[in-house]
Order: structure tokens, then C-alpha cells, then sequence
């Protein structure tokens, strides 16, 4: 439930009703605002069946939240979320470009698309340094030291850094490398490795799982949340379907319901989403327009010859046509690249 506060509530009237919620053995998630504060219990409601709230003078109404999720939900937190990334804000007036290799393949490959795609405007370099691959004979990554390319990376162009981790071993080495971790498809109702990321204090990159529910999507981030760590992006990148024509079928309603349903920020990954670069810019274009706070475009030096997701790579002088075609429209849609 959430118990909403009397515009211009005084300070003491909230401690009260908290420490009523708190005795009860319940956690008090306080939201305030400029004009109303908003109160969410996170815990059996029964508990506090003996307590009627409504009776005190400076509540205004309590309502009931149905939803599974609580600390991702909107009616807990009113405000949209602002996830800070090393110096960049995602959920802000900014559209947030990550882009990058799906895999980290060498110092100077990876360097080279920093320094590229931050002259094309980039605001966040993305790089796999752990590769989950269906199947176990396709390359894997080179992790740590992948990571420390990463790091490098960061340091020369000052782009903060997003990588997917994959274990509880792989968040303790990214940790020291990284501005972000992210969790992949594969990972999202993967709960110990949630609720391990949300321990770390880093910003947490949640992708969409293949065929999850939005609902299924939301309470997976309330892992994360509730271990701590409010710094959480979501993102589409397209689910499974019979649909064979692209890779999976990007679900762009998936941002307007975000919107409505939760306070965080969602991101778009295109180039997941269909497996084919020509697919990428129209896509980009309708995330921009859906309201998405960010997209995740991959790139590489040489797209023909990567080792992961070539066919769905841009090249640097593609990315960077791209991110031209993108100004106007996200101009149109009151944020700057």
C-alpha cells in the first residue's frame, strides 16, 4: 500500500506514520515531493491491520498497490529516476547513446570504436567482456582482460564504461574496471546474480529477458532495488516470437508502459532486437519517438569480421550517419544528443 501525505506535510506527521510502519516489521519507502510526500510500506500489509492510518489528521489517503513490484513502481515513486553513469545522467533531458563491440576483442579494436564513436557522439562506451553464447564452442569473451581494455578505453576518452556480467565472479572483477554492470536477457530472472549486482552500489543495466512479461521484467529490478541499489535502467531489446524475419520482435509499446507503469528510465537496443544493421535506423528513430531515455547501438571496426553480432553492427561512418539522422527528431522530442 502507499499512504499519501497532505500537501505541505509536517516532518514530525511522517516520522509518525514511518515508525508506525517500522514496528510492524515493515519497511517505510518515503518519496517526497515538492508539494506531497508518499509513503510506501514494502511487507505483508496485514501487519497493519490494526492500524488505521486514515485517522491521522496530516493523511490524506491511503491506496492500495497490487502490483507485485513496489520499489520499481510508480505509485511509490512518483518522480522519474535519474541514474547517474561516472558524468553521465540517463532519465535526464539527454538522449544517452551506449555503443560499442558486442564483444571485446582486442586493446586496439576496442579503442579504437572509443574514440570513434565518441566523436560521433556516444556518451557511453559498451563492450562484452563476458559473452553468454548458445552455443558453448562460440567465443566467450575475454574477461578480465577485456576489462582492463575497457578501463583503458574510459581513461583515454573519459566515456564511462557498461559491461555484462554473468556471475557472482564476474561482478567481482568488473567492479573494479567499470562504470555499470549489465545484466543480460539470459539473466534476468537469474535472482541471486540480481540481487548480487544490487549489492554493488553500480548502476545496473537490466535487459528484457526472451520471452519475459513486462510485469515479470519490473519485479526482477525489484531485486535489485531492494538489495539496496536504486540505480536501475531498463531495456527492450526485443523478445521471442514465431516471427523469423528478424532476430527477435522489439517490443517498442514496451517504453509507453514503462513510462506508466514504473519510475525508472528504459533504454532501447535496436541492434538485438532485429539482427540486421539495415533494420537499425528506423528502429533508433521510433524508440526516440516512443519517449525512450537512451539507445544501445552496437559497432565495430570492421563489422564483417567480428567474432559476435557482425550482422548487426554498424561501422563507425554508419554510426556516425546515424546519430546525424537522430538530432532533429531528438530535438523534436525535447532532449539533446
Amino acid at each position: 500500500m502507499i499512504i499519501v501525505m497532505k500537501p505541505r506535510a509536517k516532518q514530525e506527521s511522517i516520522d509518525r506514520i514511518k515508525s508506525i510502519i517500522e514496528e510492524k516489521g515493515l519497511f517505510a519507502h518515503i518519496s517526497a515531493g515538492h508539494e506531497v510526500t508518499i509513503i510506501g510500506v514494502v511487507g505483508d500489509k496485514a501487519k497493519l491491520m490494526d492500524q488505521n492510518l486514515a485517522i491521522y489528521e496530516e493523511v490524506d489517503k491511503i491506496v492500495d498497490v497490487t502490483e507485485s513490484y513496489k520499489l520499481a513502481n510508480k505509485k511509490f515513486h512518483p518522480d522519474p529516476t535519474i541514474v547517474n553513469v561516472g558524468n553521465v545522467t540517463i532519465g535526464g533531458d539527454t538522449m544517452v547513446i551506449m555503443s560499442g563491440p558486442c564483444a571485446v576483442e582486442s586493446r586496439q579494436q576496442l579503442l579504437a570504436t572509443a574514440h570513434a564513436i565518441k566523436k560521433a557522439g556516444a556518451h557511453i562506451l559498451r563492450g562484452g567482456a563476458y559473452k553468454p553464447r548458445t552455443s558453448p564452442y562460440a567465443f566467450q569473451g575475454l574477461e578480465e582482460e577485456g576489462l582492463s581494455y575497457m578501463k583503458e578505453a574510459r581513461d583515454e576518452t573519459g566515456l564511462p564504461v557498461v559491461c555484462e556480467v554473468t556471475s557472482l565472479d564476474a561482478i567481482e572483477s568488473a567492479v573494479k574496471y567499470v562504470d555499470m554492470l549489465q545484466i543480460g536477457a539470459r539473466n534476468m530472472q537469474n535472482f541471486y546474480l540480481l540481487k548480487e549486482a544490487g549489492k554493488t552500489g553500480l548502476p545496473v543495466l537490466l535487459k528484457r529477458g526472451l520471452s519475459a512479461t513486462i510485469d515479470e521484467w519490473l519485479n526482477a529490478a525489484e531485486y535489485i532495488i531492494a538489495a539496496g541499489n536504486p540505480n536501475v535502467v531498463l531495456c527492450e531489446r526485443g523478445i521471442r516470437t514465431f516471427e523469423t524475419a528478424t532476430r527477435n520482435t522489439l517490443d517498442i509499446s514496451s517504453v509507453p508502459v514503462i513510462k506508466a507503469k514504473s519510475h525508472l528510465p528504459i533504454i532501447v537496443d535496436p541492434s538485438h532486437a532485429t539482427g540486421v544493421r539495415a533494420y537499425v535506423k528506423s528502429l533508433s528513430m521510433a524508440a526516440v519517438a516512443a519517449g525512450a531515455d537512451g539507445l544501445m547501438i552496437e559497432t565495430h571496426p570492421d563489422p564483417s569480421i567480428a567474432l559476435s553480432d557482425g550482422p548487426q553492427s554498424l561501422s563507425f561512418d554508419q554510426f556516425e550517419e546515424l546519430t546525424e539522422e537522430l538530432r532533429p527528431l531528438v530535438s523534436i522530442m525535447g532532449k539533446r544528443l
